[in-house]
């Protein structure tokens, strides 16, 4: 009897520290939302509606919603205040090299995502993002005589239990733009693929993803391809299906931990000097390898092999590739 007590006591107070841990790692106050809707491509008339759409949601949900189209919002300082980022049909590049890093950071420290519609259509140089997203924008339905980018079409809920989706019958007769996708992430877990049956011009075949979410590099990531219309931002359904979607990626609210983020922070410019070693002696170099004692190899187009000495201001040739070997050979018989 005393051991089960014993026992008892110990769960009582294994299950406090939770809670006490837990609590120390949760953020006080509401969750906060940062809605980023820079373009360098296609703007969507629908994004005005769905910043309106989502500050309606935060103010009926609790949650707190800033907005911008300003990339330089992508520091530590700033991203930190934020549960969750959601791109709203951002297009083209948006982020340059250094808010990329910080934004990899910001996910691995534990912070969320959502992206919705063309969130895909966008940073299609930087991997990371396509995986965190779980893939890239490959084609439009295409306009024809026959046929429009926007159609009816027939959604199957693969998942009904997920947040998002719970609300949804087996079945979602909807009209939006379809896309077809490329690079998709076989991690993610699906919840909404679309019938190509039931449109025109889809290119994904007979398992045609729509909506999933996804666990990446420390954080959350949830993704939606419907939205493109201005409609569907006063539409109940998807107004839920969003608004499932930005709670996954708010998970917990819990602070963020950057002691976790493997990524480094891209250092300023202004921390280097440029120094020149050698001065005129290059003539179309390509490629280069510093040696193990800090001499560096020049290879150049013409196939001269080049060697700078450390502490030396002269470069000299070492060698020569014979690049030209087989087209020479090839111009001498024709001639």
């Amino acid at each position: 009897m005393n051991r089960s007590i014993a026992c008892f006591k110990a769960v009582v107070i294994f299950t406090c520290l939770l809670l006490i841990f837990s609590s120390c790692s949760k953020r006080s106050g509401d969750p906060r939302v940062l809605v980023f809707t820079k373009t360098t491509g296609y703007h969507h008339e629908s994004i005005a509606a769905g910043i309106a759409a989502i500050e309606k949601l935060g103010n009926q949900q609790h949650f707190q919603v800033d907005t911008t189209t300003n990339a330089n919002w992508f520091t530590e300082d700033s991203l930190q205040k934020y549960a969750a980022v959601v791109f709203l049909s951002t297009t083209g590049d948006v982020l340059d090299h250094y808010q990329e890093a910080e934004f990899e950071r910001y996910i691995q420290a534990g912070g969320g995502f959502m992206g919705i519609h063309a969130a895909a259509d966008c940073e299609y140089d930087w991997g990371w993002y396509g995986r965190l997203v779980g893939g890239y924008f490959m084609s439009h339905p295409g306009i024809t005589d026959s046929f429009k980018n926007i159609q009816p079409g027939v959604l199957n809920i693969i998942d009904g239990q997920h947040i998002s989706t719970k609300h949804l019958s087996k079945q979602w007769n909807r009209t939006d733009e379809f896309y077809s996708f490329k690079k998709l992430n076989k991690e993610v877990k699906v919840l909404i693929t679309v019938d190509e049956k039931s449109y025109q011009g889809g290119k994904n075949g007979d398992y045609h993803p729509m909506a999933w979410y996804h666990e990446y590099d420390g954080g959350r990531a949830f993704y939606t391809n419907l939205g493109h219309t201005t409609e569907s931002f006063s539409e109940a359904a998807y107004l839920t299906h969003i608004l499932g979607g930005i709670q996954y990626a708010i998970g917990d609210n819990n602070k963020l931990n950057y002691s976790k983020a493997t990524t480094l922070r891209v250092p300023d410019e202004n921390r280097f000097n440029k120094i020149r070693m050698v001065n005129g002696q290059f003539y179309e170099p390509m490629e280069m390898t510093i040696l193990p004692n800090l001499d560096i190899l020049v290879a150049q187009r013409r196939g001269e092999i080049m060697l700078y000495k450390q502490g030396d201001s002269i470069i000299k040739q070492i060698g020569f590739l014979n690049v030209y070997y087989k087209q020479r050979k090839s111009f001498l018989k024709k001639s």
